[in-house]
């Protein structure tokens, strides 16, 4: 079978007059045009002539008239009865400017006074011009043409145009996508990183693009859609632009909520469209966006007119992607956070043929993110970017570029020449964990309890050695937190081991145990802490099988978000389990955190009170103080009482205390609100 060949016009040859241009859509209609500028030029016209005749007639009262009367300054036989007014012309003696008309208004109550007065004055040498008949016409009937002509201009023309694509109603059945070309975007491989393994899998789709008798020549076919799924702020779109970039096609973009609107059948239309004209400007691609608003499985949930909408829309994508084979040149990409939602019969081999796992960057790939968004800045020469990935596992592409970015205005705002390795480490706490409340005013009491609290979780997680290393703790407030205990990963963690999980769930517990003994109370600052314990200790009883209660068994339960009844597959004994396992991972957490805080308290309180003098501790002062050493700096106090140093634009040097480590705040940190 030959190929189809492509209607795009090649490039650097201008389109003939007759041609539709595939970037720019559809010549507009001309009839539409030419009416509505007869329009314009009618009402031109009216306004013309009503202000010019307003402007040749001079408005008069009854004694002026009278005057001009009984003078002889008025035209005999001029005077004219209309059913509005009295016109009379004057008597013109020499070029002038004054109007050359004269006249008296009436009105209904005051016509018969004024008739007689004027039919007094004139001796009954007054014509009366009774009212056309065309302007009765008008006074009878034109409200209801010009209520005709407003239904037909924006309803019939509106129904012509959805059949023919234009129109004030028929746009609503027109795509709302944006076509971007290589030079609108400006997106090729090298602006994409960390995902490697991705990007070699859609190679083969740009040298389809590129060169379809390529695959064609041994029976290949292309896959026709492409499902890019991952989570937020991983790269999908930038990805997909990359693939435009890199083959050199339109790039038809477009999301999922723009198919859906108040109308029926208005997202199938659109679907409709989209597909024309993409086959119209083959080769290309089709970028869906956000599919899962359009894409979810039929027949789940409660039935109603919006869910019956967005099934028509999925029906038109179906249909229209079964549609056009290999050899038209279209293929589809679309991304999703939510693949596990997607129908079945959307993602079959034959429509989205090939799902692409775009998934977080491990550390060399967070390095070559933050390479690439550091192009687009000043770095200063102490910056270290290998340890800021080090320091962000679990972090995406999107939270590495505001990383750069806050840390390039955080460096603006200090009047700085370039971005130094401080900048870019506060950066990284303000897009984890929020801005640092350093003004913030506590009481005593509250400053003891956030000192004790952090100090519990910071003395469990040096001493635990199957838990995260300690990186640093602060009472300093960031965000909703009071204060906070950070843990540096030495690797990214692509599972959670059972001992890894029992040793974070005790330096979770420690704090609401250090502040309720220094204390003897306790707070609601522990309320993020009890959200972050049971929520493993779910996860290990429901979903990862670490019970042996309950066994190898997941309970969790399909999360389609269908429905607003939670799907529960086990009965009320299962249930009953369920919550007495979690409570009892718990309660050991807990006990065990307890007995070695009660063991090791004077090392708690040795960590709380440097704590309330130097509000921030590194992993290595924490370890001092817990081997009995003391910390030769100086307190808060001393640096706000001491003279105030001059203000410098940047620092060349590392500051003293700093080690391999000791600076990076990572973002599974775990922060204790008190």
């Amino acid at each position: 079978m030959p190929e189809k060949p492509t209607k795009t016009p090649p490039q650097n040859t201008p389109p003939k007059p007759g041609d539709k241009n595939p970037i720019q859509g559809a010549a507009p209609q001309q009839g539409r045009g030419m009416f509505g500028f007869f329009v314009v030029m009618i009402l031109l016209l009216l306004l013309v002539m009503f202000f010019s005749s307003a402007n040749r007639e001079k408005p008069i009262t009854l004694k002026q008239f009278q005057a001009y009367y009984t003078t002889g300054q008025i035209v005999e036989d001029s005077v004219i009865m209309h059913s509005s007014k009295v016109t009379a012309k004057l008597i013109q003696k020499e070029a002038s400017d004054t109007p050359s008309m004269v006249s008296i208004p009436i009105t209904a109550v005051s016509r018969e006074k004024i008739a007689d007065e004027i039919y007094t004055i004139t001796g009954n040498e007054v014509k009366e011009k009774p009212p056309a008949e065309w302007v009765n016409f008008l006074y009878m009937f034109g409200p209801f043409i010009l209520l005709i002509a407003l239904i037909w201009f924006f309803v019939i023309r509106g129904m012509r145009g959805a059949a023919g694509g234009g129109g004030m109603i028929g746009s609503f059945g027109k795509s709302r996508h944006r076509t971007m070309t290589k030079e609108m975007t400006g997106v090729t491989f090298k602006d994409v990183a960390g995902i490697e393994e991705a990007k070699s899998e859609v190679t083969e789709i740009i040298e389809f693009l590129k060169n379809p008798k390529k695959f064609t020549r041994l029976g290949g076919r292309i896959p026709r859609g492409v499902l890019l799924a991952g989570q937020p702020g991983c790269g999908k779109t930038l990805l997909a632009k990359a693939i435009a970039g890199e083959a050199d096609v339109p790039f038809f973009s477009i999301s999922g909520s723009d198919f859906v609107e108040m109308f029926v059948g208005v997202g199938a239309s659109r679907v409709r469209d989209l597909f024309k004209q993409a086959k119209d400007s083959a080769p290309c691609i089709i970028f869906l966006d956000e599919i899962d608003a359009i894409g979810r499985r039929r027949g789940g949930g409660f039935s109603g007119g919006g869910n019956d909408e967005r099934e028509q829309t999925l029906n038109a994508i179906l249909v229209e992607m079964d549609g056009f084979g290999s050899g038209d040149g279209v293929i589809v990409i679309a991304a999703t956070n939510r693949p596990d939602v997607l129908d079945p019969a959307l993602i079959r081999p034959g429509r989205f043929d090939r799902q692409i796992q775009v998934p977080l960057p491990d550390v060399a790939g967070r390095l070559q993110i933050l390479n690439v968004h550091a192009k687009k800045v000043k770095l200063g020469p102490n910056v270290q970017l290998d340890r800021i990935a080090r320091g962000t596992p679990m972090f995406s592409g999107a939270d590495l570029a505001a990383i750069i970015n806050e840390a390039a205005i955080s460096a603006t705002m200090l009047d700085k020449e370039f971005i130094e390795q401080e900048d870019l480490e506060e950066a990284r706490d303000k897009v984890k964990f929020g801005r640092a409340n350093k003004s913030r005013v506590r009481e005593k009491d509250e400053n003891k309890l956030v000192a004790y609290h952090e100090a519990g979780h910071a003395v469990l997680q040096a001493l635990l050695n199957d838990s995260d290393p300690l990186h640093k703790v602060t009472i300093i407030p960031r965000g909703s937190a009071g204060g906070a205990t950070f843990s540096l990963p030495e690797k990214d963690r692509m599972g959670y081991g059972l001992k890894w999980l029992h040793a974070t769930m005790r330096v979770i517990c420690g704090g609401r145990i250090a502040e309720a003994r220094a204390m003897n109370d306790i707070s609601s600052g522990a309320s993020s802490d009890i959200q972050q314990v049971t929520r493993l200790a779910r996860a290990m009883i429901l979903e990862w099988g670490m019970s042996k209660k309950l066994g190898f068994i997941n309970y969790m339960g399909e999360d389609s978000r269908e429905a607003f009844i939670p799907d529960k597959d086990y009965s009320d004994d299962t249930a009953r389990v369920i919550d007495e396992e979690v409570r009892r991972i718990v309660d050991e957490s807990y006990a065990d955190a307890e007995k070695m805080l009660m063991e090791h308290w004077d090392q708690v309180e040795a960590v709380a009170q440097a704590l309330l003098k130097f509000e921030t501790l590194t992993a290595d002062e924490v370890h001092k103080l817990m081997r009995g050493e003391s910390l030769a700096r100086s307190t808060v106090a001393d640096l706000l009482s001491g003279p105030p140093s001059p203000p410098t634009k940047a620092k060349h040097n590392k500051p003293d205390r700093a080690t391999d480590g000791e600076t990076d705040t990572p973002p599974d940190a775990l922060p204790n609100p008190a």
